[in-house]
């Protein structure tokens, strides 16, 4: 009898039937696979050592203005306020006044002060000249006695002369001898006269100085006055946006107080990229950087200039490495980033985030997408 074989299960039969053809497919596709890989890591190294090396990149970037905070320079109520919330402004134009009256008062007895030592000037002028006219007519005077003083010399030598021989008096002689002292006595008197004149002028010199000095003061004063009366209108530095408004109406406020701030517009701000000292090493001034704004667009700057110190050197405390136990801790030195001109940057705002990556390479035109790079290296092959 022949013995009966066993039977093969049709499950069995169907799962060892395909089984060959799938194999032989994967061996055919793993070769593609590796060569595919092959290639993607031969352009992603390509790629990494011609332009990825070069990319320096940091998330702590933020966009940055020249935020005018203003604050009063008097004191003042505040009387108008002229501008509202997120307004934009002009250079110069006003943005909140604050009561005059008192500072127009005070400017009022200023210039009441200068007119005071103008005509106290001109007074001493006046004075001046007149005691120059003392002097003249007291030199006048001593010529005028000096000839009386002359004459009667020669009256009293002659009456003298006539008495001796007989033809004169004893009064006669008496006489002009009197009419000579008394012409001396003249010009004694008429010296003394013109000393006293003379010494008015030097104290009427020293006081002309002083009124003059007075008169600069009031002047200054005046100037003073009227710099505070223009203070009591607070305007907008330059073109921009007001905002962060604290100024209410009625409001007390003192000098120094702030009032109002006026942001840039947003043609004027620019990129402020702390990157870490370690990234310094290729990243010079002029070279192009693309920018990631988080509140969304890409726009295009240049590395404008690199900050003197780290910023831990501008913090209130500075490190002092030189005592206690030392850890070193990775520096960040603050870049900034001017943005070029004719881009969309109506959205960009002080303070907002940013990715800077700067573009370090020799040539920052070469192309700087994995697809450029791939064809410019095949290019040059």
């Amino acid at each position: 009898m022949n013995a009966r074989t066993p039977a093969i299960p049709e499950t069995e039969t169907r799962a060892s039937g395909p089984a060959k053809p799938r194999r032989s497919r994967i061996r055919r596709v793993l070769p593609l696979a590796a060569l595919l890989a092959l290639a993607g890591g031969a352009v992603g190294g390509g790629w990494y050592w011609t332009v990825g090396r070069f990319m320096e990149s940091t998330d702590n970037a933020y966009v940055g203005g020249d935020i005018a905070v203003l604050s009063s320079r008097i004191e003042g109520d505040v009387e108008r306020i002229l501008v509202a919330d997120n307004q934009v402004v002009e250079a110069g134009q006003p943005l909140i006044e604050l009561d005059r009256r008192d500072w127009q008062a005070r400017r009022d007895a200023a210039a009441a002060a200068l007119a005071e030592a103008e005509a106290n000037i001109a007074t001493l002028e006046a004075q001046a000249a007149q005691a120059r006219a003392q002097v003249a007519s007291a030199e006048a005077g001593i010529a005028e006695a000096e000839a009386e003083w002359v004459r009667a010399v020669a009256d009293a030598g002659r009456a003298g002369t006539l008495a001796s021989g007989g033809y004169g008096t004893r009064e006669a002689v008496d006489r002009t001898l009197a009419a000579r002292r008394k012409a001396e006595a003249a010009v004694t008197a008429a010296q003394a006269g013109l000393e006293s004149a003379r010494g008015a002028l030097p104290v009427l010199v020293a006081q002309s100085r002083s009124a003059v000095a007075r008169r600069d003061s009031a002047w200054a004063s005046l100037a003073l006055a009227e710099s505070n009366l223009e203070h009591t209108v607070i305007r907008a530095p330059f073109a921009g946006i007001a905002g962060n408004r604290a100024a209410q109406l009625g409001q007390h406020v003192r000098a120094g107080q702030n009032l109002i701030a006026v942001s840039p517009t947003a043609d004027r701000l620019y990129v402020t990229a702390n990157f870490k000292e370690t990234q310094l090493r290729r990243i010079r001034e002029g070279q192009p950087v693309e920018l990631s704004v988080d509140a969304g667009g890409v726009l295009h700057g240049r590395v404008e200039s690199l900050s003197p110190a780290t910023g831990a050197q501008f913090s209130l405390l500075p490190p002092e490495n030189a005592t206690g136990n030392f850890t070193k801790i990775v520096q960040r030195v603050p870049v900034r980033i001017a943005i070029e001109a004719g881009q969309d940057v109506a959205r960009l705002r002080p303070g907002l985030s940013v990715e800077a990556e700067v573009d370090t390479r020799d040539d920052p035109h070469a192309p700087r997408s994995l697809l450029g790079a791939a064809a410019a290296m095949a290019g040059h092959r």
